[in-house]
């Protein structure tokens, strides 16, 4: 038996045979790209299947994440934590083994992967995380952090603009452990790529700074010997990323081999057995022969090996640096420090837009959370997201020269910038945050989705969040930004009024396990006597009457200015009215029914919404008899001060709003 021949055989037709199983699924990846799994996992993939954690492995990245029974073969084969029925088990409820391979649901899965060309930005993510820390940490003859980071990619996320931000971004920091293999099968669903992908990829990447090989995997499909080449060149060359285009058949050994109807349908029964003929697999459905298993523990056991070696050097690391490695392993915990002990962290006295306290509260929270590590795309100087040098603290710029710095320059990319930080934090021993405008959040609302699918604590600053941007006009100018994230499950949305709100928006960004939107405002706002760690709580009353109210003032950011000035014009007509702060309805929704009680009382029927953003989300907490003071239409171009009362953002407009509201409920 030729056993490596075998194994590349046993991948393609465990996932072919798991496919048609479930009547679902894209079978010719696996078929085609079996050969170069099987070469890194058996040949170069440092990994532990009995710790898949283990913070020194290689990360390996399946961004054509269709292809996921490629995985979920690989996971059984190595001893990865899949059995037999998990495969059987194919897309089905509750399965380990779900259509796209899924980020904390199945072991062994670095990311959860499937919309195009985010894996290949997760794993840039990954490999600037390595380099970063690597530089933080490693000392002479100690390399605590010393792995790559591998993905396979396809046509379809090279197509993807995300592909080129990352990959740009990647060539000009000389990331140097990323390698990237291509599965260059020239098919699509809708055919051959000739008809929209015409590029030189090669030169293109050349371009971007990578080091280009080819593998002929046409005339030889299964050419171990010129993979491991490939990759063992690309291992050693570490100032530049390396892609490895790798000319396949899509769905070999099948009869629909080069065709695009095996990219995302089953084979077929007639089909498949066709397949096993061609390739000489006489196996029972799901079966393997035991030298198959013990092939692959070769290199499963090799992993074991290198991480008790690697455990040996970290107790020599610990005893030579104990301090060091007592902040590595912090960081590789995730540990926060206790923000209750950072002194002057809700101090706030003069009028601020929340951009300026939010750039004061990151640089107080820098000095006592050393993996905190972010930038924005291009927009720091507005954004006010870097962390500032001291005589102190000195963070630095993270670039080929300076891979310790702390301030990231994304350039123009927001999408990559986000699934980038999501690679970081996957990555572990990063905190990572980044930044934009508002209205672009349109550009990483993909990854953020992603962040939030995969539980990822990614801070999003976004600023410039209303009309209040002013003369940029309506394409600057955030509408329907608010109403998209807030419907994101499990992100949560920050737009706080004051400095206080601000931290303790930063504050629970990054005391949770869930991604964070902190939506902060160009202008100026004023600072309130009564706010403050309440915001942790989502809502909360800022200002309130003697007794019932008659009307509830609710608002969010800029807008609770409105609510507060209301209040007071109301009071001299004889109407009593509470103000309610409610800079993050996702945290006010986690409260007791209590809290929501006493915070919006039921009873109390008239109620006006106030926020620079359209009204939808607003609906829940109006009621029946509420109002709403909000954006129908897009922005104009045009100073701030005269866009709001443009729009009816005044004290006059919720004044009459609320006596509307109250006169309904009579």
């Amino acid at each position: 038996m030729d056993v490596q021949k075998t194994t590349i055989n046993a991948i393609r037709i465990l996932s072919a045979e798991a496919i048609e199983k479930a009547k679902s699924g894209h079978p010719g990846l696996p078929l085609g790209c079996a050969p170069i799994a099987y070469t890194l996992f058996q040949n170069f993939l440092k990994f532990n299947p009995k710790d898949p954690d283990w913070d020194n492995r290689d990360r390996f990245i399946l961004s054509a994440g269709h292809g996921s029974m490629l995985d979920y073969s690989l996971f059984y084969l190595y001893g990865m934590g899949l059995e037999k029925e998990d495969l059987k088990n194919f897309r089905q409820l509750g399965s380990k083994t779900p259509g796209h391979p899924e980020y904390g649901h199945t072991a062994g899965v670095e990311t959860t992967t499937g919309p195009l060309g985010q894996g290949i930005a997760n794993a840039v993510g990954m490999a600037l995380a390595e380099a970063h820390l690597a530089a933080k940490y490693n000392r002479p003859g100690y390399d605590v952090v010393n792995h790559y980071t591998y993905a396979i990619c396809g046509d379809g996320c090279l197509e993807e603009g995300i592909s080129y931000e990352a990959c740009s971004f990647a060539g000009a920091n000389k990331l140097g452990k990323l390698i990237l293999l291509y599965d260059d099968n020239e098919i699509t669903i809708e055919g051959n790529t000739d008809v929209t992908f015409k590029e030189n990829i090669g030169a293109r990447f050349a371009a971007q700074n990578w080091q280009v090989q080819h593998v002929d995997l046409v005339s030889s499909p299964d050419d171990v010997t010129a993979l491991s080449a490939a990759i063992a060149k690309a291992k050693a060359r570490t100032d530049k990323p390396s892609i490895i285009i790798c000319h396949t058949h899509i769905g070999h050994g099948s009869p629909l081999e080069n065709t695009a109807k095996c990219h995302g349908a089953p084979l077929g029964a007639e089909n498949l057995a066709k397949t096993k003929e061609k390739l000489g697999w006489n196996c029972e459905p799901f079966e393997c022969p035991e030298e198959v298993f013990a092939h692959c523990a070769i290199a499963s056991n090799a992993g074991i090996v290198k991480q008790a070696e690697w455990a040996d050097m970290f107790a020599a690391y610990e005893a030579a640096y104990p301090e060091l490695a007592a902040e590595y392993k912090a960081a590789m915990l995730g540990v926060k420090p206790n923000f209750d002990e950072i002194e002057g962290l809700y101090d706030f006295q003069k009028p601020m837009a929340t951009r300026q306290t939010s750039a004061k509260v990151l640089n107080q929270i820098a000095a006592h959370l050393p993996t905190l590590m972010g930038g924005s795309a291009d927009l720091a100087p507005s954004n006010l997201s870097d962390m500032k040098d001291t005589a102190e603290m000195q963070y630095g710029v993270f670039s080929p020269d300076n891979y310790a710095g702390r301030n990231m320059h994304y350039g123009i990319r927001e999408h990559a910038m986000a699934a980038i930080a999501n690679g970081m934090q996957l990555h572990g021993g990063i905190q990572a945050y980044c930044a934009t405008f508002f209205v672009f959040s349109d550009y990483c609302k993909p990854a953020m989705r992603l962040s939030a699918l995969m539980k990822l604590p990614v801070t999003y600053i976004m600023t410039h969040d209303s009309i209040g941007v002013g003369e940029d006009g309506p394409t600057h100018q955030p509408v329907e930004h608010l109403i998209m994230l807030r419907s994101i499950p499990g992100l949560k949305v920050y737009r706080p009024a004051d400095g206080k709100e601000t931290a303790a928006a930063w504050v629970s960004a990054l005391s949770g396990t869930e991604p964070t939107v902190l939506v902060l405002s160009r202008q100026n706002l004023p600072q309130y006597a009564n706010s403050g760690k309440a915001a942790l709580q989502g809502a909360y009353v800022l200002e309130d009457c003697e007794g019932t109210p008659d009307v509830l003032l609710m608002g969010t950011g800029s807008e609770v200015e409105l609510c507060v000035k209301a209040k007071a014009a109301l009071a001299e007509q004889g109407v009593k009215a509470r103000v309610v702060s409610m800079p993050c309805f996702e945290e006010f929704e986690k409260q007791s029914v209590a809290y929501k009680e006493s915070v919006l009382p039921s009873n109390v029927k008239a109620r006006v919404c106030v926020e620079a953003g359209c009204p939808y989300s607003w609906y829940k907490y109006a009621g029946e008899k509420g109002e709403t003071v909000c954006m129908t239409s897009f922005g104009a171009s045009g100073p701030a001060n005269v866009l709001f009362p443009h729009f009816g953002f005044t004290v006059e407009n919720v004044v009459a709003k609320a006596l509307k509201s109250i006169a309904k409920c009579k």
